[in-house]
């Protein structure tokens, strides 16, 4: 080993502990909001999460939990410590990658190297490193259990070692070299797929050592060679092979009558059987190329073999067991992520496009009787001649969608969007806002991190913010240097290096602009998306890593000695990512950070014993499905997301027990709620019954596919239809006194049944599946709607909805006026007080991001606002003021901001008597909100989305004060909140 060898060797491990320690001093102690619960509960008993599954990082976190040595609530954090240490050793290769290649700008060979070089070398690879380890995406994700940090590992370790193998010489070893990256690359394929873009750009690593002469036709032709196995791995290989199996097995099945699995074992025979006569034939023909061909496809077949878990674990049927993946029909659904839809990438119809017939797409196929037998197809939209376009880039129909298109660009209501629109969209919104937005984040500074947040630049280091943004932990000016020393590595890289710097171009071409093409984003998405860019920002740091070079070309006129020289660039190149880091340490350390978790247990601790408990989406459910199945918590509840109760797999799973809870009542039968099975139930108003229907008995003719309630569709099938908008439900009136459910003072206002009118919309099977768990139960199981689902998912109960907590109990007694359910202070004030977990929201050092600033703060403050409210209205004012008390000092605004619904706290302190903190509060919400106001109108080109909030704010605060009959405040507030309103209404109002 040579002494440039030892010492990169050395050095790297040194980077890889500064990156470990770093990821480790900062990793959540816990689950993590979004993906991190479900992936850390399906990890820790080998479950199935949503498409397109990840059973490598699953297994790897299967043996991370084992660390905890039984103690459940150190499970998490083992889990999130597989994203610390690959990450980690991402920061390790990616520095090994820097010094392999800025190494050849220095000397031919390691024996060239003189002690200065090595030195520039070092540098380079220590600052192009730690700009990545401390940047704020990639960090980001270094510090859950989500699949990016290792998925980072697997690219930055086949980019590393496709370099290494341009540098070997002899045949053989190389061979073996193309077969580890190959074993990888499959690997890959169980954590994440976004590392295959990759391919078509290291393709031309391979041209380039392999031809003598190399011309411009020659590197297309690469390119596309490498595109070509992308395509082979990501089609035929993943989705492709199972397919095939697919086939073989209905034809075993249904033609020859033989068992189930059958066709697949004679195919996975035949495969293999084939693969190995081709080894073994080219082999005998001396034909290296075909046998390293064959056995690199063994290999990445090797790594996919990963997936065997999800047919294996998904056959036991576990509590999460998302699509059901059981057999090899439903694993090719579950691999191309059907239920998520498709979107339109080169041609296809934008979101004015109506479809004006239906036909039949490919078969879906059910076990049934020893065969396979179809029950659907597959839907395939026609639309009108015109309607398809070429690179629609606006698509989306859902709700809000259209309105967001023709506000980004300028169309009128009706106008069909053209290519100029498209393009407009795709620059303005896809690559401005989604892609360059997080690049300048990374590299330039970030303003905060509050939804749609934009960039500081080092000229704005002299402006002045208002107190929440300029306080805001993530509130970074990197002064633009890492995004400057970065351009210096491309120049250099441009005049000395120009076949690097066309791969590693391309390699972030692929990994960052290419991608916003294909994943082509909707007008608005439910969180911001930078973590999926990492692999282009890592690319970048490379750049970074030259800029070390240019450095020592710009100082080689003042200093002359190399080992000096190398020393001050090394030195000022560290500049750059100490500032990285010094300032994203307060916004990605997650230390004493726990309130995801508390917050799923608070939701659950809102629930009577045995309850059914119905939850919206991601961060609705996956706490709760991690503190179910990892700490054992509240098992006895059944959580029931009404995302996915619209499919048929996940409502066979509720109507099975799971741990303490029960079966869930839904006497639907499987051909009720199949796919495309009542997938919509539309309103048709029929005369007869246009006073009101008998929910049980509709759901009876519905079970039956009664003729009297269905209509046909376009396709010729028959649909059930909701032929009144008003529903009614009898009740045992008599047991349900006797279950004691009903507040006391209520209990005279129980009838024989209940009557609502549901509307004149058309229902979801979701919606379908709810009323008939409803009208099933019969009372006899708690009923609660999560306080954070949209206003449809409440079926317009509200008025028989009783709050308890953070969640609706659904009772037979109606509250008119209720619009917002009524509040059962007794049990509200004792879950509240009581049940509930607050852990280190009172912290002011602890990190809390726009995610838990946002619905779990808001629904606690919003239940502890509507308790005091009632028990003020009940005459209980010490219980009130203890509730408010618990309130303020479990979320106080040294940690927590005081938010919009913090306004509503002024007028029931003032009724408490507790004027002074009344008062205090509406002077620090009214300084606040002033100064923002101010700043918005100032920069109106930057003005905010919350404007109209703040604005709210002071309407309030002056409402509060004025009922109070708190004069002086009043006047003061009201003069500010008119300077506002006038400025705002003269600008056409807040953003």
């Amino acid at each position: 080993m040579t002494r440039f060898s030892r010492t990169n060797n050395l050095t790297g491990w040194i980077v890889f502990a500064i990156a470990f320690i770093t990821y480790a001093l900062t990793v959540e102690r816990t689950a993590s909001f979004w993906d991190c619960g479900e992936f850390i509960a399906c990890a820790f008993k080998l479950q199935v999460p949503h498409p397109p599954g990840a059973p490598f990082f699953l297994l790897i976190g299967r043996i991370f939990s084992l660390f905890a040595m039984g103690d459940l609530l150190e499970v998490a954090y083992w889990v999130n410590m597989v994203s610390v240490l690959s990450s980690a050793f991402t920061i390790l290769f990616l520095f090994w990658t820097i010094t392999l290649l800025v190494r050849k700008l220095v000397a031919k060979n390691d024996e060239e190297l003189t002690q200065a070089d090595t030195l520039l070398v070092m540098g380079a690879g220590i600052v192009g490193a730690l700009a990545y380890t401390w940047s704020d995406s990639f960090w980001f994700s270094a510090v859950e259990a989500e699949v990016y940090g290792l998925s980072s590992f697997f690219t930055a370790i086949v980019i590393w070692a496709v370099f290494k193998w341009e540098r070997i010489q002899d045949p053989a070893t190389e061979n073996r070299w193309l077969i580890l990256i190959a074993y990888l690359v499959g690997l890959s394929i169980g954590v994440h797929l976004l590392n295959l873009v990759t391919i078509p750009a290291l393709a031309l690593v391979y041209y380039f050592k392999k031809y003598q002469k190399v011309t411009v036709f020659g590197g297309i032709m690469a390119f596309v060679g490498g595109l070509v196995v992308l395509g082979i791995i990501n089609s035929g290989i993943i989705p492709g092979l199972p397919s095939v199996a697919g086939k073989f097995e209905i034809f075993f099945v249904n033609t020859l009558g033989l068992p189930y699995k059958s066709g697949v074992i004679f195919f996975i025979i035949l495969f293999i059987g084939a693969l190995i006569w081709g080894i073994r034939f080219s082999e005998k023909k001396g034909n290296v190329l075909l046998n390293t061909s064959l056995l690199s496809l063994a290999f990445v077949l090797i790594g996919y073999a990963s997936y065997l878990m999800v047919l294996v674990r998904a056959e036991y049927n576990p509590p999460i067991n998302e699509n059901n993946p059981n057999d090899v029909l439903s694993f090719v659904s579950y691999l191309k992520r059907e239920q998520y839809g498709s979107r339109p990438l080169l041609y296809g119809p934008s979101f004015v496009s109506r479809p004006v017939s239906q036909k039949r797409g490919a078969p879906m196929y059910r076990k049934q009787d020893g065969k396979y037998v179809i029950y659907d197809y597959r839907p395939e939209y026609e639309y009108e001649p015109g309607a398809n376009m070429l690179l629609p880039r606006m698509y989306s129909t859902q709700p809000g969608h259209p309105q967001l298109y023709m506000q980004m660009t300028g169309l009128a209501e009706g106008q069909k969007p053209t290519m100029g629109h498209n393009l407009s969209f795709m620059f303005s919104y896809q690559i401005g806002h989604m892609y360059w937005r997080y690049f300048l984040w990374n590299f330039v500074g970030r303003e905060s991190d509050e939804e749609g947040a934009g960039n500081m630049v080092p000229w704005d280091v002299s402006k002045k913010y208002p107190e929440p943004i300029a306080n805001n932990k993530a509130h970074d000016n990197y002064f633009m240097l890492p995004f400057l020393l970065g351009l210096f590595g491309i120049v250099i890289c441009y005049f000395r290096q120009k076949r690097d710097l066309l791969v590693l171009g391309l390699l972030f071409i692929l990994t960052g602009v290419a991608l916003v093409v294909y994943l082509n984003s909707p007008p608005t998405e439910p969180r911001e998306r930078d973590y999926i860019y990492v692999g282009s920002f890592y690319i970048f740091c490379i750049w970074i890593g030259y800029g070390v070079i240019a450095l020592a070309d710009a100082i080689g006129k003042f200093v002359k000695a190399g080992t000096a020289r190398a020393g001050v660039a090394t030195a000022l190149g560290l500049v750059v990512p100490v500032i990285m880091g010094a300032k994203g340490w307060d916004n990605h350390n997650r230390d004493n950070r726990y309130h995801s978790v508390d917050f799923a247990k608070n939701l659950l601790n809102s629930c009577a014993p045995n309850a059914i408990l119905f939850t919206g989406g991601d961060n609705d459910t996956f706490p709760l499905w991690y503190v179910q199945e990892v700490e054992g918590f509240r098992t006895d509840v059944r959580v029931c997301n009404l995302s996915l109760l619209g499919t048929d797999w996940y409502i066979d799973q509720m109507k099975r027990k799971t741990y303490l809870s029960e079966a869930l009542p839904i006497s639907l039968d499987k051909n009720n709620y199949a796919f495309g099975k009542n997938d919509i139930v539309p309103f048709y108003e029929i005369p007869s019954v246009k006073s009101g229907i008998n929910l049980k008995e509709y759901l009876g003719l519905v079970k039956q596919e009664n003729k009297a309630i269905q209509v046909p569709l376009t396709s010729g099938d028959m649909t059930s239809i909701l032929p009144s908008s008003v529903l009614f439900l009898p009740v045992d009136a008599e047991a349900v006194k006797k279950m004691n459910i009903i507040k006391s003072d209520l209990v005279p206002f129980v009838s024989d049944s209940i009557s609502w009118t549901i509307g004149k919309g058309d229902l979801y099977k979701s919606d379908l599946i709810m009323l008939d768990i409803i009208a099933s139960n019969d009372w006899k199981r708690p009923i609660y709607f999560s306080s954070t689902l949209g206003g449809s998912s409440y079926l317009n109960l509200k008025e028989y909805m009783q709050l308890e907590g953070y969640a609706y109990r659904l009772l037979p007694v109606k509250v008119p006026g209720a619009s917002d359910g009524y509040v059962n202070a007794d049990v509200m004030y004792n879950n509240m007080m009581t049940k509930m977990f607050w852990r280190e929201l009172d912290n002011p050092n602890t990190y809390y991001d726009n995610t838990y600033l946002g619905s779990p703060v808001a629904t606690a403050r919003i239940a502890f606002l509507r308790l005091t409210g009632q028990l003020i209205a009940d005459g209980r004012k010490d219980e009130a003021k203890k509730a408010i008390e618990r309130s303020l000092s479990t979320m106080p605004d040294k940690s927590i901001p005081y938010d919009q619904f913090s306004a509503n706290f002024i007028g029931p302190l003032f009724d408490l008597g507790e004027t002074k903190k009344a008062l205090e509060i509406a002077e620090t919400m009214a300084t606040r909100a002033d100064e923002v106001l101010t700043w918005a109108k100032d920069n109106s080109t930057t003005r905010r989305r919350d404007t109209n909030v703040y604005l709210y704010i002071m309407q309030v605060i002056v409402q509060e004060c004025r009922d109070a009959k708190q004069e002086a405040a009043a006047k003061k507030y009201e003069a500010i909140f008119q300077k506002h309103l006038a400025a705002f209404n003269m600008y056409g109002g807040g953003q």
